[in-house]
């Protein structure tokens, strides 16, 4: 069954080739399917063409792209790699785009070909594809081709190597040469049999010698050695070599450099020698650009010619190794003319046939054009033997800058960074991105929340747009000055050129500045006790200082202050007596006060708010004591900066604070000490005492350039009064010199207290109090009254009675009333005498400040009848300087007076007493 199966394939096969004489077989290793195509073949992207002496082979980057490619010549069941080299020798040519299309131009009388009367050729070829599969692929192409125009000299010039061919060989001369069955042919024969280069001998090609243009001698197998390619047909010399050979030379012909190859060749058969000369001269040079034209120069006249009776027979042009006619010459552009002495050809820039390629120089963006046309000569010489003359000249332009725009679309009011970069050319691509935070993929950038598109445009350009938000960490913010900030977009563009995944970079940075910074604030409102700060961050967040005063904010004064904080705001407690708190004034009952709140940058000291709060706090600067005792606050006020407080003194310089810090000094001391002044007014007596720097010290201050400079009244002096009245004594303290700035009067509270009492008998040692009211006595029993100021220590003051009575009521003002005491003297028209009882020395502290007196109990009776039995004593008493006139030095007309002097009366311009008033509890008269 195999066997049927084998022969009936084989018969298959026979007719689909005798079917289509020239066609392609392609095939791979493990199926051997033969797919006839007449040029492309759609599953594989395979395509060969005949054209003249040459086959060309197109691989379709649908196949390569990405993957390795590498190509083999077959010839029968051998199988050789075309490197380099070989294909120079042997007469292969292969060239990519930078899509990965591929072109292989096979010589037909490459070293590999079958040869049928040089006329029919038959070329295989092998394709090897690495990543398609996991595995290789490997796909055969068997094409045969006709041609038997064979002028008698050709000369082919490729990209990289010169060829020439001639059919003089001497008639006797015979090439040997086995055709092998063609591949396309085979099934699963073994073909074994192998095809020699050249059939020749010793005899046959007797030595090679090559101009350089030296002469230069070798045996065949020596330059078959060296790489050169030497193959005979049945009626042909080839002869082969690449452009880097040593053998071969340069020559400027025209103006145009041309590389030759000059070979002449002996064959010798017995007694005779015949000697072929063969010359190649290929062009490497000739070209000029402009940002429009490509022009290329061809010598009219070249070393292949040995006169100038040259008859141009034909003038051809070409694409890619196939001839192209006038119309379409036209179409496109192209021009071909002759211009003495040389024919020109010119093809305009980014032409349809060719293609841009990127480069990277200098890690700069550049372009070429490439394109390669082909130019086809045929002339005779003198009417002799004519000669074709192939040039396919692959074309590459010197680099073009084309640096890429960088071009903002950016939209403030969106917040949003907005660029595009390009043009850049299908063969480039956006590899990664360098920002100020790192080095990113493209594929990173957008899955981190920035934009990266690819747009392509219709002329087959692209351009990269990037999309960034002002609030990306890799946008770099700049506070450039208190309400503006400076967004910088700086990005690097990385790039890589395929495929030859050549690398270069694009650096580009974008500036947007917004009026968009909200400052931090600060309010605060004041109780009794405290200052309460608020600190709005404003959109600068927590990124500035805070400096309370004089001090800036540490951990320690944000537990002080209980700072409490969240996203947008700070607040913070502060005692008005804390020590970042400066005190501006002094007033009756309170003390000004004030917070200074200072916000700044850091980095460029920028102030940012700059706020203070003064409030009025209670506060108690002077007491007075109804004991004779004073108190006194003195502040150090912000006017005075250089005061120190443990400094002050009393007028008596020896009457220092009792306590003092660096802010306040306290003084307490007795109205008759420390140098205290007393004056009377009406109804009130005044002490009077100041606080100054002691021993006459001035506070020294400075001036803006650091000098001590003494200002025009810099004495800190704060003058204490005390006013008492009966039984409500008011204490003002006052500066003799009040000056702006400086502390103002307080005024403190105290009392100052006259009783009046009833003693239990004239010892005046023992008293009744106020839970033995009402007293019961009996009808004419003694009642021994004192009137005495309490807690004074004063010696100066004397406690005078003016008028005591006695009434009914409680109301002291009420009737009926009795005189007991009239301008301090006694009543005279008292039956009943009131008797004083002089205090005796030393038997109390200060015995001028209290009087005795006695009266008798009675009850008051109208025409007989008694109205109430009880009574009340009041009296009128006065505070009086004992060493003043006045009141206290009067004289009564009594036999007993309270004084001895003159009995005046108070007058309220001029007289320096006191006056108080004292009643007693209720007296009883006793019915027993």
């Amino acid at each position: 069954m195999t066997w049927l199966l084998g022969i009936f394939t084989f018969w298959l096969l026979m007719v689909m080739i005798l079917a289509q004489k020239s066609s392609n077989v392609l095939s791979t290793q493990r199926n051997f399917n033969v797919v006839p195509a007449q040029n492309f073949n759609q599953r594989t992207g395979l395509k060969t063409d005949c054209l003249g002496s040459y086959m060309r082979l197109t691989v379709d980057k649908s196949l390569t792209l990405g993957n390795q490619v590498e190509f083999d010549a077959l010839n029968g069941s051998q199988i050789e790699p075309l490197t380099p080299s070989l294909a120079a020798k042997c007469g292969f040519s292969i060239d990519s785009d930078p899509w990965g299309n591929y072109k292989v131009f096979a010589s037909l009388l490459n070293c590999f070909a079958a040869n049928e009367d040089d006329s029919e050729f038959d070329v295989d070829m092998r394709i090897r594809v690495d990543g398609v599969k996991s595995e290789q692929d490997v796909f055969e192409v068997a094409k045969t081709c006709n041609y038997d125009q064979w002028a008698p000299r050709e000369v082919l010039c490729t990209r990289n190597y010169m060829e020439v061919s001639v059919n003089r060989l001497p008639e006797e001369i015979t090439a040997l040469r086995r055709r092998p069955m063609p591949r396309s042919k085979m099934l699963d024969y073994q073909w074994t049999s192998t095809v020699p280069e050249a059939i020749t001998s010793t005899y046959n090609i007797w030595r090679m010698v090559f101009f350089t243009p030296n002469q230069k001698a070798m045996l065949l197998e020596d330059a078959l050695r060296t790489g050169y390619g030497v193959t005979t047909t049945r009626s042909r010399l080839v002869l082969r070599s690449g452009y880097d050979m040593p053998d071969t030379y340069v020559e400027n012909v025209a103006g145009v450099p041309m590389k030759i190859f000059r070979v002449t060749t002996y064959f010798k058969k017995q007694w005779s020698v015949t000697m072929l000369d063969t010359v190649a001269a290929c062009p490497t040079g000739g070209l000029s650009f402009t940002d429009e034209m490509i022009t290329w120069n061809f010598p009219r006249f070249n070393p292949l010619m040995r006169s100038t009776q040259i008859s141009i027979l034909g003038m051809f042009m070409g694409i890619d190794g196939k001839q192209i006619d006038s119309a379409q010459m036209t179409a496109r552009g192209y021009v071909l003319t002759t211009v003495e002495d040389h024919f020109v050809m010119k093809i305009p820039m980014g032409g349809p046939d060719g293609y841009y390629k990127s480069h990277a120089v200098n890690n700069q963006y550049h372009i070429t054009y490439n394109i390669e046309p082909m130019l086809e000569l045929l002339w005779s010489e003198g009417g002799m033997d004519a000669t074709r003359y192939k040039v396919l000249f692959p074309i590459k332009t010197p680099f073009m800058p084309r640096p890429p725009q960088f071009v903002d679309f950016t939209d403030a009011d969106q917040r949003i960074f907005d660029v595009l970069l390009g043009p850049f050319l299908y063969d480039t691509e956006l590899a990664n991105l360098t920002f100020s935070t790192g080095v990113f993929t493209v594929a990173e950038a957008n899955a981190m929340g920035i934009n990266v598109q690819e747009q392509r445009f219709q002329n087959g350009s692209k351009a990269f747009r990037l999309q960034v938000p002002f609030a990306d960490a890799v946008v770099v913010r700049t506070q450039v000055d208190m309400t503006v900030t400076v967004y910088t977009l700086h990005v690097t563009f990385g790039f890589m050129i395929l495929p030859e995944y050549t690398p270069f970079s694009h650096t580009s940075s974008v500036d947007v500045s917004l009026q968009d910074i909200v400052l931090p604030t600060v309010n605060g409102t004041c109780d009794e006790e405290n200052f309460y700060v608020v600190i709005s961050f404003g959109n600068l967040g927590k990124n500035f200082n805070i400096k309370l005063g004089v001090r800036d904010m540490t951990p320690d004064l944000r537990t002080e202050y209980d700072i409490k904080e969240n996203a947008t705001h700070m607040s913070l407690t502060v005692p008005f007596l804390s020590s970042d708190v400066v005190f501006e004034l002094m007033y009756p009952s309170s003390l000004r006060a004030r917070i200074d709140v200072l916000l700044w940058e850091p980095m460029n000291k920028w102030t940012l708010s700059d706020f203070s709060l003064a409030c009025n706090f209670p506060m108690t600067m002077t007491e007075c004591f109804s004991n004779g005792t004073m108190s006194a606050l003195a502040v150090k006020v912000e006017s005075v900066p250089q005061l120190v407080p443990r400094q002050l003194t009393l007028t008596d310089p020896s009457c220092r604070p009792k306590f003092s810090n660096d802010r306040f000094a306290y003084f307490s001391f007795e109205a008759n000490s420390c140098g205290t002044r007393r004056k009377f007014y009406d109804g009130v007596v005044m002490y009077q005492n100041e606080i100054t720097l002691g021993n006459g010290l001035q506070v020294h201050q400075q001036n803006k350039k650091g000098v001590p400079a003494i200002p025009e009244d810099p004495e800190y002096r704060v003058t204490m009064s005390c006013f008492y009245t009966l039984n409500d004594t008011q204490t003002v303290a006052f500066f003799t010199k009040p000056r702006e700035n400086e502390p103002l009067p307080e005024t403190g509270f105290g009392e100052l207290q006259v009783v009046l009492r009833l003693a239990r008998d004239g010892s005046y040692s023992n008293f009744y109090v106020k839970e033995d009211y009402p007293v019961v006595q009996y009808l004419r029993s003694p009642l021994f009254f004192e009137v005495v100021l309490l807690q004074s220590t004063d010696p100066q003051i004397e406690l005078v009675l003016e008028n005591c009575w006695a009434t009914m009521k409680e109301d002291r003002n009420s009737t009926p009333r009795w005189d007991l005491i009239v301008d301090g003297c006694v009543n005279l028209d008292d039956h009943y005498e009131t008797i004083f009882h002089p205090v005796i020395p030393n038997s109390v502290p200060n015995p001028s400040h209290l009087k005795r007196f006695e009266i008798k109990m009675f009850t008051f009776v109208l025409n007989d009848v008694v109205f109430q039995e009880q009574i009340f004593v009041h009296c009128d008493a006065v505070l009086c300087d004992a060493e003043s006139d006045g009141i206290c030095k009067r004289q009564c007309p009594s036999p007993l007076p309270l004084k001895n002097g003159k009995k005046v009366r108070r007058e309220a311009s001029n007289v320096q007493s006191l006056g108080m008033l004292v009643s007693s509890g209720k007296i009883v008269l006793s019915s027993a």
